[in-house]
């Protein structure tokens, strides 16, 4: 196997171990296989056009077009020509395609289903990687450059997959990178000489004669050793330096504290999730659960709260933590006066669920639990350290069920300034008319609890929202803004905006996020899925502590306290009855009972029936479309191919069978205007007035030709000459066209890439077609006039 080869193979071979990252991501992983044959076909055509040998630049533009039949072939036959050339339909269905899987991307949940727009996605970024790899690594000989087009591919993997055995991907990429440049070193090392090695001398014997002595040197052995290094590197230091995080082998993807109670957290924003789990076409359960609670609607899992915002986010602070006490400190604001039930729930995480908090009721008293797990006192939640998260997690959490009464909440002293402080600070960036919508919606309220039912009572039910989980998720000022002129959006921008517009009232606010209560299973326990995935604000009202609010509509449950028109929640009549079926969207928009003609062609109105939306089918074949793909296949594909057909053409029809019917003087000049026009294709332009010997001179001095090429030109100058000058024509050699070839493929070894390839795509004798044309234009133009002045003297006369 040539170098070249083997470098495409290893080329091949670190794009398929880099895109094995992506397979965590989606499910089934069948993609890859496809993958793997168009990747396989492109370097392939690479190999083929190298072997030729084409330029650089063709190389990779033949790769791409070929690529480019393929993913038509694959993913819009029914909009292509003859199901492989590409049209403008089967562009409009490839920018149909790339929007969905991006808004597929952001919907679903890892792993996600792999829908033929996130297909696309994968298989035409692993191809565009590939192409860079063969370009970087076998076309232009530089292996080391190529790492980078495949960091970038195993870095997007690594940024999105969850859980830990991301080493192992990232051991994957590495040994395919450190393969291709061990190929690379041995194709190099063989252009120089073979090393040769044993008893004897020990010395290197090269192709320029032998080296100079010493211990023999295994330079691809070496290589083998500090690319083990380097990779043996790239893994230990990370876990040798805590400091500096927890690199590639954190399954979190960040340092966690010791071991010991200290350090501080920086939670990672849920809400790039939610909107996906919500989005879930299946309702996969993350939790199940069993309590003593007299019902489950206000068992509210919170996993943390979000209570920074500085007008790009909401997010979470970083805080310090510390060991997780037997009890948790006592629940901050709360007073004794307030009604309280302790709960007890025993709470089983699903295996694939991964989530670095805890989720549980709150406020929570005590929790017991096994593994490396920390307390943060401010959101009372708990965070696992060093790895430790919730999958396939059991516990037990004792908590509060708080039951202040509406004249509790109204009657709240004012909080600490501290708090104050913290928590109803707004950014500067929060445009004024946020605060104005909130002082309108809460015009003539008395305190600051009849100002959060009336902020609540608006979005729910009062100012027209609409709940919508396809609407773009967003928690900064700009988001906020958007949501409350447009009025459509999910659980986000409720909480979000509605913890806004209460700082600006000055009531302390934050954002939690967490899962509703779920649905009964039937067997005494409760499971929540990732459609119960939910965002609310909780307000803090002294005395009462940081209290739930519920402005989604359509979600969730309104708590007591919340509904004044409701009886007292410390009443047995008032207990509501326990839900038979949380309200979860639906991952399609439901179509409404009218709808017109227009949205229903577009897919708009949401129709189960796929047929519904479609574009009406036309009255046979559409020549017309067919036509005009094929006009710009041609003009893409064939058009520059001409001068290369019609060079083919010419040569085959100077040198071979044909030519003899012109006699042996005509073979011999076809035979030297092929040796002129070969000159010329690489850049010997050829002088009319030059003799033979002359002209064949000029040819061997530029083309720089051999013994045995200059030779032959010289037999084909000698034969002309014999024809030219002779009284009597000779008979024709019958090695003059071979002698014509050989002289063609002496030009063609001294020329460099760029000039052979010139000379097989751009041959510049190709000019004498343009010149023939124009000759026989002007011939037919004078025709033309002459045959227009004889027909005005006819008239004349």
């Amino acid at each position: 196997m040539s170098g070249q080869a083997r470098l495409a193979i290893c080329a091949w071979l670190a794009t398929l171990a880099a895109a094995s990252a992506l397979l965590p991501l989606v499910t089934p992983a069948s993609w890859l296989l496809q993958a793997a044959f168009v990747l396989g076909v492109q370097s392939g055509v690479g190999a083929v056009a190298r072997r030729i040998p084409l330029a650089g630049v063709l190389t990779v533009a033949l790769q791409a077009l070929v690529t480019l039949l393929l993913l038509t072939f694959v993913f819009a036959r029914e909009s292509a020509f003859a199901g492989l050339f590409p049209g403008p339909e089967a562009f409009t269905h490839f920018g149909t395609l790339l929007t969905e899987g991006a808004d597929d991307v952001s919907r679903f949940a890892i792993p996600a289903p792999v829908t033929e727009g996130i297909r696309l996605l994968l298989i035409g970024g692993v191809l565009v990687i590939g192409l860079l790899v063969d370009a970087l690594a076998v076309t232009y000989r530089s292996a080391a450059p190529a790492g980078l087009p495949l960091l970038a591919l195993y870095s997007v993997a690594a940024g999105l997959a969850q859980g830990g055995a991301r080493w192992l991907w990232f051991l994957c990429a590495a040994v395919g990178y450190l393969l291709l440049l061990l190929a690379e070193g041995r194709d190099r090392l063989s252009q120089w000489g073979r090393v040769f090695g044993g008893a004897g001398t020990g010395r290197r014997t090269g192709a320029y004669g032998p080296a100079l002595g010493g211990p023999a040197v295994a330079p691809v052995r070496t290589g083998r050793r500090i690319g083990a290094a380097a990779l043996g590197l790239a893994l230990l230091v990370p876990a040798l330096l805590p400091s500096l995080g927890g690199g590639l082998l954190d399954p979190a993807g960040r340092g966690g504290p010791g071991s010991g109670g200290g350090g501080t957290v920086s939670a990672i924003n849920p809400l790039v999730a939610l909107q996906d789990s919500l989005n879930q076409p299946e309702n996969r359960t993350v939790l199940t659960y069993e309590t003593d609670a007299a019902s489950s609607q206000d068992l509210y899992m919170r996993i943390i709260a979000l209570d920074q915002f500085d007008g790009t986010a909401w997010k979470p602070s970083e805080r310090r933590i510390q060991d997780v006490p037997p009890l948790l400190p006592p629940v901050p604001g709360l007073s004794p006066g307030v009604s309280t039930r302790k709960v007890t729930t025993r709470i089983a995480a699903a295996g694939w669920y991964e989530q670095d908090w805890l989720p549980m009721p709150y406020p929570a008293q005590q929790v017991k639990i096994d593994g490396r797990w920390r307390f943060e006192p401010e959101s009372r939640g708990l965070v696992g350290v060093r790895g430790q998260n919730t999958r396939g997690a059991q516990y037990v959490v004792e908590s509060l069920q708080v039951r202040p009464t509406a004249e509790q909440l109204a009657g709240a002293p004012r909080p600490p300034q501290q708090l104050l402080d913290e928590y109803t600070e707004v950014p500067e960036s929060l445009p004024e008319t946020v605060e104005e919508r909130a002082r309108s919606v809460t015009d003539g309220m008395a305190n600051g609890y009849e100002q959060a039912l009336a902020l609540q009572e608006w979005f729910a039910r009062e100012g027209g929202f609409r709940y919508d989980t396809e609407v773009k998720a967003g928690s900064g000022s700009a988001a906020i803004t958007r949501f409350l002129e447009q009025k459509e959006g999910f659980c986000v921008h409720f909480a979000f905006s509605m913890a806004a517009m209460s700082r600006t009232l000055g009531i302390p606010a934050r954002v939690a996020v967490g899962f509703q209560p779920g649905a009964p299973a039937g067997d005494g326990t409760v499971q929540v899925g990732l459609q119960d995935a939910h965002a609310w604000p909780e307000l803090y009202f002294e005395g009462v502590g940081w209290t739930r609010f519920e402005p989604t509509p359509s979600r969730g449950s309104t708590p007591g306290y919340a509904q004044p028109d409701l009886p007292e929640p410390d009443e047995d009549a008032g207990a509501l009855p326990e839900p038979t079926e949380t309200v979860r969207p639906s991952a399609r928009p439901t179509a409404p009972d009218e709808c017109p003609a227009e949205l229903r062609r577009t897919g708009e109105c949401g129709e189960d029936d796929p047929a519904v939306g479609a574009a009406p089918p036309e009255d046979g074949f559409p020549w017309q479309k067919a036509l005009i793909t094929a006009l710009v296949a041609l003009v893409v594909l064939v058009v520059p191919l001409l001068p290369l057909m019609w060079r083919i053409r010419a040569r085959a029809r100077r040198l071979g069978p044909a030519a003899e019917r012109l006699g042996p003087g005509g073979q011999m000049l076809a035979a030297w205007r092929e040796l002129l026009d070969s000159g010329w294709d690489y850049g010997i332009a050829p002088a009319e007035s030059a003799t033979p010997r002359r002209a064949v001179e000029r040819i061997v001095s530029a083309g720089e030709l051999g013994p045995a090429p200059a030779e032959a030109a010289g037999r084909v100058a000698d034969a002309v000459e014999r024809v030219l000058y002779a009284p009597r024509p000779l008979p024709a050699s019958s090695g003059l066209a071979e002698d014509v070839r050989r002289v063609r493929a002496g030009l063609r070894a001294s020329a460099g890439r760029g000039g052979r390839a010139r000379a097989l795509l751009l041959p510049r004798s190709a000019i004498r077609v343009m010149w023939a044309v124009a000759g026989c234009w002007g011939v037919a133009g004078q025709r033309l006039r002459g045959a227009a002045l004889r027909v005005a003297s006819r008239q004349r006369a």
